[in-house]
């Protein structure tokens, strides 16, 4: 039982691990659902008044999908990859078909969070409500009294503050504006699904790596970060100990640090730049043509010129 259980822990692992871009933008994605809806439940107070439920309605609406999108791109590794190689390197000879697949990737994962606030704000609807509420036409509405109400009682109807003689209206003027909202919602829905697909379509076909090709490249650079990041991890701590030692003429290390640190013994404690510019991916350039021969932006070309399968 416990060999099964244990199997089967490693197949979950190894699962979610494959899937991780999948899994972490459902993550974002169910995050979202819920603080939208625990802000429409808690902080959403629809105004119910002319020229002010229209600008509160779409705040609640885009001011939240915008911040998530700027945080989405903001926490991306890739965006800063991008504003380096522009401030470094002005962009020289780059692959513009990479280039474009890297924003592609940037702003595909920073709007999941965005789009699924809108979507959820509209299939909701009170937002839309509030916001659209006083522009109903009046007319529209079942038997509707011969005085009709005007922008000032129609942008009431949100809070059901309306006089007597329009509240019969209230639940009619709701459901109309709901199916409004929710028809948009829907329809942007089915448009992104679309887009993805299509986009998805156009990488394959314009990609000149194959299927196993771009799973190994995947791979390769999921593997390539990791180690970075604990490699670099260590150098900085046994740089760091190296100048702590020579300030101080000791260091306070854990056990395990120095036994890690003890390992290290002989490593570059500075890194040359030429070697430091081929790691982080920036351009590299030949002294005797100012040929550049790699950069991040360019692994489509790198790969198929220097790891043809």
């Amino acid at each position: 039982m416990s060999a099964f259980l244990s199997e089967y822990i490693k197949f979950i692992a190894l699962y979610f691990k494959s899937k991780d871009v999948m899994v972490f933008n459902g993550l974002i994605g169910l995050g979202t659902v819920v603080g939208q809806t625990a802000y429409n439940i808690l902080a959403f107070n629809c105004p119910c008044l002319p020229k002010k439920n229209y600008l509160y309605g779409l705040a609640a609406i885009g001011v939240p999908a915008l911040a998530f999108f700027v945080i989405g791109v903001m926490l991306n590794r890739n965006t800063w990859d991008v504003v380096s190689e522009c401030r470094t390197r002005r962009f020289r000879k780059f692959s513009v078909t990479a280039a474009f697949a890297l924003l592609g990737s940037i702003v595909g994962r920073a709007v999941v969070a965005p789009v699924t606030w809108t979507v959820i704000s509209l299939l909701r609807g009170e937002a839309y409500v509030c916001a659209f509420s006083e522009f109903m036409n009046p007319s529209s509405l079942d038997n509707f009294f011969l005085t009709t109400p005007g922008p000032e009682i129609m942008a009431r109807f949100p809070c059901k503050d309306v006089p007597a003689l329009f509240m019969n209206y209230s639940g009619e003027v709701e459901r109309k504006l709901k199916y409004e909202s929710q028809l948009l919602g829907w329809l942007l829905v089915g448009i992104i699904s679309l887009a993805v697909f299509l986009l998805l379509c156009l990488k394959n076909c314009c990609s000149p790596l194959g299927y196993h090709q771009e799973a190994y490249w995947s791979q390769y650079c999921s593997s390539e970060q990791a180690l970075f990041q604990r490699t670099a991890e260590v150098h900085a701590k046994y740089h760091a100990a190296e100048n702590v030692k020579r300030f101080f003429g000791f260091v306070a290390l854990e056990n395990q640090e120095k036994q890690l640190l003890e390992d290290c013994k002989g490593i570059k404690s500075v890194i040359p730049r030429l070697e430091w510019n081929r790691v982080t991916g920036v351009y590299m350039y030949r002294e005797s043509d100012n040929t550049p021969i790699y950069s991040r932006l360019n692994k489509w070309t790198m790969y198929t010129t220097e790891h043809d399968c």
